[in-house]
């Protein structure tokens, strides 16, 4: 048995038929007359064979009417080269058939791809606050193979036998219906196997998925973690918490493919059964000449009941791939039916510049430094107000999940050019105040002015491209240098980029890069130290001109010789703009215009340096050592 699970309870497929229904929907989605082509290509290389394996009868009855002297040897031919050409078919139907389904397979896993990835884009920060990095890359990766597997082998191999079974089945029955009801009862005996070992399997298969995304979710966090693991000689715990997650995954794969594998050995077996049983009843009644049975309708016949029950067999063994899929298409779906992050914003940013009557009017020109609010439902003059960074919050109470209040009916400002930081211990609240103001997060009272407006009226996107925010924990894309300060700003010209890494300070040391702005970055930027990414990120900042400015941290990971020249530069680029400053090193605040103290969602001191220092609370024991930061 395995261990108990690390990560959760797996969830269940429920309504099955409803989710293998979808998944065939996104097969044939614009692929109709393709795939119409496919199933007529699959007919016939299912239902020739049988019509040729049926000609068995005339072929016999033929020959034998030859050794009477009341046939020819001609109609033989004629019958044999009918055959021939229907076998012929089925070779090549089969053969166009394996090639379109590849087609069609893969057209259908890059459009579900596409589809997920643009969905994924859109949910909000806190669906992937709640998941690991593998679990979502399992779904693009492992489930969505399950979904290739459903769609190029089992799908195709279950209509093939469907068919083949039908001609099978209608033929057997032409030629004798008493062996027919025999072939019957095994029928149903063949079901009731397929249905029981059927749902033994699917649990283990559902759970199998479960427990692979665990398992690359677990991957992922101790791969990038190695530093940490190795600093606190973690190695052992992480290798028991591993085989916890190993012995599930090991648990559920082979119980699930133990079920599958006797599946299509019971069912084969049942099939031999009624091949000997039919042949026993068949062969007494031709010889006793009852029902109309000949020994050459009774050959035609034991030909075809292998061509019935063989399909029933091919169907079964296809099961794990069909429940493996329904277990993964069921994980594709919930990323696709994750309701995305709504935006009821209908005040956009545009770019402005004054009239001959001294309006605001909207411009194409992108290098003008006037930036308006556009409210559409406005006209005329007061259709813009201009874009001053005036940022104001009002009795703001909020909690992630409900219960916790994080921040708890805080009021402030910051008026336009002014610098406010946020000091406290960690979970005071400090980095929640920026994640409201991006809107990662709606508050649950009170309200967020942006300019006068409610930054709930402002379509997410424009409210975000006025912000620009410099995290403690920095990331960096897969590319150049170049590209990664141009981030936020694709179009920005060389000479843009080199100002904006000019005013970070990082000009020097991209200049000593191998390829200075040219230099590949990948791995996150592990050819980079942690304060040559800062200053990167930085300069990305800087070089959107943003009205508004947040330093999360931002100089937390640089030692004091680099900080100093960051400073420098955060001093140019937060003249004339509105800046929120987190910061654990005092001495980066004090020159702030005002510095917010912060415990447990609440505010509990403000004022400028001086005036905190003079009150001798929370702050002053902070910057005299009598506290300290946790």
């Amino acid at each position: 048995m395995p261990r108990s699970h690390i990560g959760g309870k797996y969830e269940k497929v429920n309504h099955p038929l409803k989710i293998f229904f979808r998944s065939l929907s996104l097969l044939v989605k614009g692929q109709i007359p393709l795939v119409v082509f496919v199933i007529f290509m699959m007919v016939i290389s299912a239902g020739a064979p049988v019509i040729g394996q049926a000609l068995l009868t005339p072929i016999l009855n033929e020959a034998l009417a030859v050794q009477n002297g009341t046939s020819t040897i001609q109609a033989v031919q004629q019958l044999l080269v009918i055959q021939a050409v229907l076998f012929a078919c089925a070779i090549i139907s089969s053969f166009v058939v394996q090639l379109l389904m590849v087609r069609l397979t893969q057209r259908t896993l890059h459009m579900i791809r596409s589809k997920m990835f643009e969905h994924m884009e859109s949910l909000p920060i806190s669906y992937f606050d709640q998941r690991t990095t593998g679990e979502i890359m399992s779904v693009y990766t492992n489930d969505t193979d399950t979904l290739r597997q459903v769609y190029s082998q089992a799908c195709p191999q279950i209509l093939n036998s469907a068919v083949q079974f039908t001609t099978s089945f209608i033929v057997m029955f032409i030629y004798s219906w008493v062996l027919g009801l025999i072939s019957c009862a095994f029928l149903v005996l063949v079901l009731f196997t397929v249905s029981f070992i059927g749902k033994k399997s699917s649990k283990h298969f559902i759970r199998q998925q479960f427990d692979l995304a665990k398992l690359n979710g677990y991957i992922q966090e101790m791969t990038t973690g190695q530093r940490v693991i190795k600093v606190f000689n973690h190695e052992e715990q992480a290798k028991k918490d591993f085989g916890v997650i190993n012995d599930n995954l090991e648990y559920s794969n082979s119980k699930g493919n133990f079920y599958g594998s006797i599946m299509m050995p019971a069912v084969n077996n049942i099939g031999y059964l009624c091949f000997a049983i039919s042949a026993m009843v068949g062969g007494v009644l031709s010889v006793k000449g009852m029902f109309g049975l000949s020994a050459t309708i009774l050959a035609s016949y034991m030909s075809l009941n292998k061509s019935f029950m063989m399909p029933l067999t091919q169907i079964a063994s296809q099961i794990n791939f069909v429940f493996q899929g329904l277990a993964g298409a069921k994980r594709v779906f919930d990323i696709m039916d994750e309701k995305p992050e709504t935006d009821e914003g209908y005040i956009s940013l545009v770019n402005v510049e004054k009239d001959d009557n001294g309006w605001y009017v909207e411009t194409n020109n992108s290098k003008s430094q006037l930036w308006a609010w556009k409210n559409t439902k406005k006209q005329g003059k007061d259709m813009y107000r201009l874009l001053l960074g005036d940022i104001r919050f009002n009795n703001v109470t909020f909690s992630y999940d409900g219960k916790k209040i994080i921040l708890n009916d805080i009021s402030l400002y910051a008026k336009p050019g002014q610098k406010i930081a946020f000091v406290g211990a960690t979970g005071a609240g400090k980095t929640t105040i920026t994640n409201l103001l991006n809107r990662f997060y709606d508050i649950q009272s009170g309200e967020i002015l942006y300019d006068g407006i409610d930054i709930k009226k402002i379509v997410k996107k424009d409210l975000r491209h006025s912000l620009a925010i410099v995290l403690q924990d920095t990331h960096l894309f897969t590319g150049t240098v170049a590209e990664n300060i141009a981030y936020g700003c694709p179009d920005a010209s060389r000479e843009e980029i080199i100002k904006a890494a000019k005013l970070a300070n990082a000009d020097k040391f991209i200049e000593l890069l191998p390829q200075g702005y040219d230099t590949f970055i990948t791995g996150d930027g592990g050819n980079l130290s942690q304060g040559q990414k800062q200053l990167i990120s930085i300069a990305r900042a800087s070089i959107m001109n943003p009205p508004v400015l947040i330093l999360d941290e931002a100089t937390s990971s640089i030692d004091t010789y680099t900080e100093s020249l960051v400073q420098k530069g955060m001093d140019q680029l937060m003249i004339g703009r509105t800046t929120f400053a987190i910061a654990h090193r005092l001495s980066t605040v004090q020159n702030c215009n005002a510095i917010m103290v912060l415990d447990h969602g609440n505010i509990i001191e403000r004022g400028n340096h001086e005036q905190l220092i003079a009150l001798k609370g929370t702050y002053y024991q902070l910057y005299t050592g009598g506290l300290e930061l946790e």
